[in-house]
């Protein structure tokens, strides 16, 4: 079965390039065994990614159960997951089986897995290395034969960091990550999504069909979506339902479309550290600094040259006003003066050149020293966010955080 047999079968619609990496990689993982760790935003369709691998595998005709980690509550996932004997706690009346149990055999499903309190993740992590498990308030272990596939829209490596989730649970968990791309990573497949979306519910509801104009297409593809496929779909039946024009423009999306900070551009526009210079203001700001230490240093050789520095106040001024007009700064604003150099133009057109040895200040030449200013301050810079200081420093995410930790930051 190809990609777009995939699609046919299990209603995806799109052509994106990402779209198609993650149908194909679901494709090729679904006969193994192996354990596979979906990643992606909320609503951007993770869950029918573990419905095509099971599909698609040779469990397709034992049991599946999809699990939401994030919706159950402490003090019963162990015994969601893994039974419990009667008795075990307050309120079993009866023995019951778990998930586990249940779906020997088959798939199980374990969304929102990051939600998994560490206790739980170590009963995990057994079941996944031996098939092994003990049921809540019971001493006799039990077997299960059941491929997990798991889910997350958090980043686990930074909860791994942060030791909210086991490292050797996450490398077992993620022998094949799987990363469903968000709806504006694909904006060539929102007006395909939304036409579809619109023709059913139009369908549904026994309403007219509903067209969008140039305006409104543009505007669907420029928003950022951070509801994914979800939110694109809501919109699309509030849309079939409430709305009276068929012929839709920009102005009409502006009813639906959440209006995030006054902007429907696709990402947030943050704002600008007071810290976060741009070149240009780097550079009038070095100029300044370069004229200031110039004048100090007009006035210095005025006083050597012309008097050995035993001048007259008024007469150390007037100088100080010629030298500042005799001195000639480059026509090029890219290229900077020397420092140690000044070229002096006297009436009689003689110039004069003072060379000034500049003292040599001895600064930490440690690799040691020099990385971590360099990763603090990029962290600084992006308010904290690792990914982006990651980048910026040309280092994987992985590296940034092994290095925060040996130089203890």
């Amino acid at each position: 079965m190809d990609v777009q047999d995939i699609k046919n079968r299990f209603g995806i619609i799109g052509n994106s390039p990402l779209l198609n990496r993650a149908i194909d990689i679901a494709r090729q993982v679904a006969p193994t065994d192996i354990s596979v760790l979906i990643t992606g935003e909320s609503g951007s369709g993770k869950e029918v990614f573990s419905h095509i691998i099971h599909s698609l595998s040779a469990r397709k005709h034992g049991p599946f159960i999809a699990v939401n980690c994030g919706a159950i509550p402490e003090g019963t996932i162990d015994s969601e997951l893994f039974g419990h004997e009667k008795g075990s706690f307050t309120g079993a009346s009866d023995a019951r089986k778990g998930y586990f149990e249940v779906v020997d055999g088959g798939t199980i499903f374990l969304d929102e897995v990051a939600e998994l309190p560490l206790g739980t993740q170590a009963r995990l992590l057994r079941v996944l290395e031996t098939g092994e498990y003990i049921r809540v308030g019971s001493s006799k272990v039990q077997k299960t034969n059941v491929r997990v596939i798991a889910a997350t829209n958090k980043d686990v490596f930074d909860a791994v960091m942060a030791g909210k989730f086991r490292e050797d649970l996450y490398y077992r968990l993620n022998t094949v990550p799987l990363k469903v791309p968000a709806l504006r990573e694909r904006k060539e497949d929102i007006n395909l999504l939304f036409r579809k979306f619109i023709a059913d519910f139009t369908d549904k509801y026994r309403s007219p069909s509903v067209q969008l104009d140039q305006t409104a297409q543009q505007m669907l593809m420029d928003y950022s979506w951070p509801g994914n496929v979800r939110q694109l779909k809501n919109i699309a039946e509030q849309i079939a339902v409430l709305e009276k024009e068929r012929n839709l423009s920009a102005q009409n999306l502006l009813n639906y479309i959440p209006n995030e900070a006054g902007s429907t551009l696709p990402m947030r526009i943050r704002n600008q550290d007071k810290d976060d210079f741009s070149e240009r203001d780097i550079l009038y700001k070095v100029l300044f600094d370069m004229k200031k230490d110039m004048t100090d240093l007009k006035k210095l050789v005025h006083d050597i040259i012309q008097n050995g520095g035993n001048a007259s106040e008024f007469e150390n001024q007037q100088a100080i006003n010629q030298l500042y007009r005799d001195i000639e700064l480059p026509a090029n604003n890219n290229i900077a003066p020397d420092p140690h150099k000044l070229i002096i133009h006297q009436p009689n057109d003689k110039s004069y050149e003072i060379t000034h040895e500049a003292e040599e200040v001895e600064e930490s030449l440690s690799l040691i020293d020099k990385e971590s200013d360099l990763i603090k301050k990029a962290l600084k810079k992006h308010k904290g966010k690792r990914k982006l200081a990651a980048r910026e420093l040309g280092i994987s995410e992985r590296t940034l955080y092994r290095k925060i930790k040996e130089l203890e930051l």
